[in-house]
């Protein structure tokens, strides 16, 4: 008798509680979860593209500006903050 109620206790568990509706989970965009990184201001950050081969050709100048950090204007943290609805980790 016993282990027929604690096997009842067992099924009850595996349901949720909750009455409200789970709406389904938004999906982040893969390309640019790997490219932005969210910051604690609401914008996001990047790095710059071609800083890492062919460098011989390049001033040294244009090495330092493309070395440095890029960040997200206006119309782009509006998308980016649809395509990564979670931020980014």
């Amino acid at each position: 008798m016993m282990f027929l109620f604690s096997r009842v206790v067992a099924t009850t568990r595996m349901f949720s509680t909750s009455a409200a509706a789970q709406f389904p989970k938004l999906k982040s965009h893969s390309g640019a979860k790997k490219r932005w990184r969210s910051i604690a201001s609401g914008i996001f950050k990047r790095g710059k593209a071609g800083h890492k081969h062919l460098n011989v050709n390049k001033s040294p100048g244009r090495k330092n500006q493309l070395g440095q950090t890029a960040y997200s204007h206006g119309s782009q943290t509006t998308r980016l903050k649809k395509l990564l609805p979670y931020g980014s980790p």
